[in-house]
């Protein structure tokens, strides 16, 4: 047998698994909820350890992962909204889970780096040596994982998380959400007192910054919540480690600093539910009155006796400032076992969402059309 043939003999049965993989995943589906007019498909599979997401501006879809060290890019080829083809363009590294696009590169977070591959879509299957445009973040592996995202100003945000579950840091280190120049230099704080946020977005209307944050461990089960957060100027300070929520003080730092002095979350969310990913829905295809909600991504609870979260909740704004909590989404929990973890959330040009989950190595895809 000719390697040539060998090879062929291989390609094939790779494509057979990954359709049986498809089939095997897509049952899983119907245990989803979703509101009347909405569903639920399988955008992409074999996409290990799925975490942060990023559209390339002819449609690739980049996904960052955090146990794998790969990046992935996705291609839809046919148009049909689900992917043919998983391509990995970067492995080996310290935890990926942030990816940026702009200007034909994509940009990824490595726990300390923040690396840059330029004309990343003309070379999925050949990906170019990636430039290196920081490598002084903290090393920390603990909340070590970054995310990353490009402002309506065109500079490059990124979360620092802290290095422990409760504790003093300095905040030009740890605990922030901060920015820089597309080339790194530059880079300035303009959010502290963040334990570990996972997720940010930006008002459409406003062009303010909005960010989940994930509440500390080991308070019980029922607190503290985590948080969504609004930053409408630079330089607030959101409380950790000294305050939780809109007024729980911390048992061991609480005394030093009362919940007065910062800034409270907009809403509190449920409590250890880990809230990732969020959106501002700015699309068409979903009802009016959805435009200007925030999806967020609950990856699910550990430090809980009983496990929640494992959903996509939904932030709506009302009357006087207030804002309402509520689950879009739920199923990957089954009693007390989950079978996906939402991560991460994008927006897609036609206004269909993309939901990543890192237990399922999946891409899912949620649409709406009117009965």
């Amino acid at each position: 047998m000719t390697s040539r043939l060998s090879a062929l003999i291989a390609a094939m049965f790779t494509i057979v698994a990954s359709v049986q993989c498809l089939r095997a995943d897509s049952p899983a589906l119907d245990r989803v909820k979703l509101p009347p007019g909405f569903s639920i498909t399988l955008y992409a599979s074999g996409v290990t350890n799925a975490r942060g997401m990023v559209l390339g501006e002819k449609g690739t879809l980049f996904v960052g992962s955090r146990k794998e060290g790969r990046v992935y890019a996705v291609v839809d080829e046919n148009g049909d909204h689900r992917a043919e083809r998983v391509y990995t363009v970067a492995k080996g590294l310290d935890m990926p889970v942030g990816v940026a696009y702009r200007n034909g590169s994509l940009y990824v977070s490595a726990v300390d780096r923040i690396l840059r591959f330029d004309e990343i879509e003309q070379h999925l299957s050949d990906p170019p040596a990636p430039a290196v445009i920081t490598d002084r973040l903290p090393k920390d592996h603990h909340h070590g994982w970054k995310y990353l995202a490009f402002g309506p100003d065109g500079k490059l945000y990124v979360a620092v998380g802290v290095p422990c579950n409760i504790c003093e840091v300095d905040y030009a280190r740890h605990g922030h959400i901060a920015r820089m120049n597309p080339d790194g230099s530059g880079y300035e704080v303009v959010a502290r007192g963040i334990r570990n946020s996972v997720g940010f977005d930006w008002d459409p209307s406003t062009k303010q910054l909005w960010f989940t944050d994930n509440g500390r461990d080991w308070l019980g089960d029922d607190q503290p919540p985590d948080e969504l957060n609004h930053a409408p100027s630079d330089g607030l300070h959101f409380g950790y480690p000294y305050c939780h929520g809109n007024a729980l003080t911390d048992p061991e730092f609480g005394k030093q600093h009362p919940c007065s002095e910062f800034r409270a979350p907009v809403l509190e969310l449920g409590p250890h539910v880990a809230s990732l990913g969020m959106r501002f829905y700015s699309g068409s295809m979903f009802p009016p009155d959805y435009r200007g909600r925030i999806f967020i991504a609950e990856h699910g609870s550990w430090n809980r006796s009983k496990k929640i979260g494992y959903r996509i909740s939904l932030a709506t704004p009302e009357k006087g400032g207030q804002w309402r909590y509520s689950t879009f989404a739920e199923g990957w929990l089954q009693g007390e076992q989950p079978w996906g973890r939402p991560v991460d959330i994008l927006q897609m040009p036609d206004g269909a969402l993309l939901i990543s989950d890192d237990e399922a190595g999946v891409i899912y895809r949620i649409t709406y059309h009117k009965k």
